[in-house]
């Protein structure tokens, strides 16, 4: 098992990484970046799997879709978990493509029952093929379906419990896709079955129109880190991770984004060992 505040691996960093060999609990590798791969990129994972406990991050299951599954793909995912000897696979609750146009970004889904039928069945048969338990992540969304007749997070939750499978909890996204339709999101950590959550993402996002970006290109806003603060009031010892995708800081920047949120955590654990009654602080309400 994995423990604490981890980094995602990008393969511009691995110098810097072999050179100094950092104190990382353990590292997030995107899957698609090394299916099948040979030469340099196998080597840098090779090197990186022999020092850090791993986990794999994919983004093309299209567990949304309609387009059948790829067990190709999942044949890839499976040989690529056994050679880096990951914990655990996840991916998005989303499509990225339809009638094979692959559109290269993680594209929400209408919330009602039949698509919460289809998701939980392929989840299902994903997790049958596999083998294994999978996480399943929330994305960032900007607005809403019209045929949706559940939230966001009542959609995740019954997800998850349908299927049987983890969650991802993408921090950034839930604060995102909450702002940019005017809701709170402290409402949305109301809905999560915490038994269920595995793992943290934690990230930037980028003003842009009017609407936040999940960009992954800025370091965490304080906005979030308060939200993050929220959630490790239930899940105080799931690991966390940072992603930082585009504009990639050098190894420092992130490694400095990883102990803060190690000692946000920290914090949150000592104040939670402390009673409520010395402390003002109570317990936020959760749906049952």
């Amino acid at each position: 098992m994995i423990t604490g505040t981890g980094i995602c691996f990008r393969s511009s960093h691995w110098r810097a990484i072999m050179q100094t060999e950092p104190d990382i609990p353990w590292m997030e590798v995107l899957a698609d970046n090394f299916l099948k791969a040979g030469g340099m990129s196998a080597y840098q994972l090779d090197t990186i799997a022999e020092r850090y406990p791993l986990t794999l991050h994919s983004v093309g299951l299209s567990i949304g879709g309609c387009d059948p599954l790829n067990f190709d793909y999942l044949a890839d995912l499976k040989e690529l978990k056994n050679r880096s000897n990951a914990v655990w696979l996840s991916d998005h609750l989303c499509f990225t493509h339809a009638r094979s146009h692959y559109s290269h970004d993680l594209l929400p889904l209408p919330y009602t029952e039949e698509a919460l039928n289809h998701v939980v069945e392929r989840i299902k048969m994903v997790q049958d093929y596999l083998g294994e338990t999978i996480l399943i992540e929330n994305v960032s969304s900007y607005m809403d379906c019209k045929d949706s007749t559940l939230s966001e997070a009542e959609f995740l939750r019954a997800v998850a419990l349908g299927a049987d499978c983890k969650i991802l909890l993408d921090v950034n996204n839930i604060y995102i896709s909450q702002a940019n339709r005017g809701l709170s999101a402290s409402d949305y950590l109301r809905h999560i079955p915490w038994e269920n959550v595995s793992e943290i993402h934690l990230a930037g996002f980028e003003g842009k129109q009017g609407f936040l970006i999940d960009a992954h290109n800025n370091p965490v806003s304080e906005t979030v880190w308060q939200l993050f603060r929220e959630v490790l009031q239930y899940l105080p010892d799931v690991p966390a991770m940072v992603e930082w995708d585009n504009n990639l800081p050098t190894l420092e920047v992130l490694v400095d984004e990883k102990n803060k949120a190690e000692l946000i955590r920290q914090e949150v654990q000592h104040a939670k060992k402390v009673p409520a009654d010395h402390i003002g602080l109570s317990m936020p309400e959760v749906l049952t």
